[in-house]
């Protein structure tokens, strides 16, 4: 495997290294506690409960348990899915209870603004022809991430054209098909049921994840 940074200018702010598929290493939370002086401390809840409990480490640990499905599946990394989860458990979190405090709830809207700009910063490289700069300024004037992260963020987006875009499509997905078991099934829905369903068949492309809640409705019907 390669070696994966965990701290330093070049690290992002936090990543999550699933468990070793043997059970002999455990799922582990990384944070880059470089330059300590630049981090946001009203962020880090969020930041953990996305790449924690109960985002990336719920949703990994829960696929490497399954049974009945291949061994390939349960550590395909569809994007959209594995990182639209973690942004919905991001306002999942809140949901729970789970925020200490209104200001720590304010990282939730402060990485929302990070990840709505980003996909401008994407489409602005790719598509408008933004330079480097260009891309750095419109993050720094549109999110109050620190200039570090920033910049590492744009080198990410330059070399991983689309990623990006694939959070925002993956977090609306599970609020939309959220939103349609609760308007169809009524009094009838039940969060743990549907969250059961969304992670009970491993990561799957988003129209597969719609079908298997289509699936749950009728069902319950």
């Amino acid at each position: 495997m390669a070696e994966i940074p965990i701290g330093g200018d070049e690290a992002p702010l936090a990543f999550y290294l699933p468990p070793s598929t043997d059970g002999a290493r455990p799922g582990t939370f990384f944070v880059n506690t470089n330059d300590p002086e630049t981090r946001t401390r009203y962020e880090s809840e969020a930041l953990a409960f996305h790449e924690s409990i109960p985002g990336h480490h719920l949703q990994l640990a829960i696929s490497q348990e399954l049974e009945g499905i291949e061994e390939f599946h349960k550590h395909a990394l569809v994007n959209a899915y594995v990182e639209g989860w973690g942004l919905y458990t991001e306002r999942l979190a809140d949901e729970m209870g789970l925020y200490s405090s209104d200001l720590a709830r304010l990282g939730i809207l402060s990485f929302d603004s990070w990840r709505a700009g980003r996909l401008v910063v994407d489409t602005g490289i790719h598509a408008l022809g933004w330079s480097r700069q260009e891309a750095i300024d419109y993050l720094t004037e549109n999110s109050p991430q620190a200039p570090n992260n920033i910049v590492n963020e744009v080198d990410r987006y330059t070399g991983w054209p689309g990623q990006a875009l694939g959070y925002k499509m993956g977090q609306r997905e599970f609020f939309r098909v959220r939103r349609m078991a609760e308007e169809r099934l009524g009094a009838a829905f039940d969060i743990k049921g549907f969250h059961d369903t969304v992670l009970g068949s491993g990561p799957v492309p988003l129209e597969t994840l719609s079908h298997l809640v289509e699936r749950w409705i009728e069902s319950l019907s």
